[in-house]
Parts: structure tokens; sequence; C-alpha cells
């Protein structure tokens, strides 16, 4: 009982680094978003972080409109950057669980 028990700290040790790289590869994951009509995109990384976002001139003129479409767009991408994070994360969380009766959290 003591062997697997060590057996399973290995391998939660192993999937808490796994999991690790895969929060810094996810830095390099690039999401894009648009608005409807293209005159705003913002591009962030995986793990939400903002890296560009470019705003056509028509959008410099009204600030209102522009900060709406700021708010919209940036939801959309962060919605967008979030699916791909738990995603991948869970997978990789999954892949690394030991096969502990009654603990199937990632099914």
């Amino acid at each position: 009982m003591f062997g697997d028990m060590m057996n399973m700290m290995g391998k939660l040790k192993e999937t808490q680094k796994k999991v690790e790289e895969a929060k810094k590869r996810l830095d390099t994951v690039l999401v894009d978003e648009s608005s409807n009509d293209g005159k705003l995109k913002v591009t962030l990384t995986a793990n939400r972080s903002i890296k560009s976002i470019e705003i056509d001139n028509e959008l410099l003129e009204d600030k209102e409109q522009l900060e709406d479409y700021l708010i919209l767009t940036l939801n959309k991408a962060i919605e967008k950057a979030t699916k791909v994070n738990e995603t991948e994360l869970a997978a990789v969380a999954k892949e690394g669980m030991p096969n502990i009766p009654g603990m199937d959290l990632f099914k």
C-alpha cells in the first residue's frame, strides 16, 4: 500500500510539472478576435494576456463607440482564450491523474 501511495505521489508531481509546462506554452498560443465589422482587432495569449489591439481610425472619432467595441471584442477574446486554456490544462491533468477510485473528476 505504501508503494502505491508513493507511486501516486510521484504521478501527481509529474502531472504538476506538466501543467506548469503547459501554462508556459499557453503564453505562446495566440487567440485573435475581431469586431463584427472588422474595425477592432485584438490578440490575446491563451493565458489571457493582451498582445495587441488594432483600432480603425473611424472608431477614434467616437469615444463611447470605441469603449463599447473594446468591451464586446475583449470579452469575446477572453472567452475564447479561456476555453483554449481550460481544454489544454484539463487534458494535461487528466492524462497524469492516478486511478483513484471515486476520484473521476475529469470525466
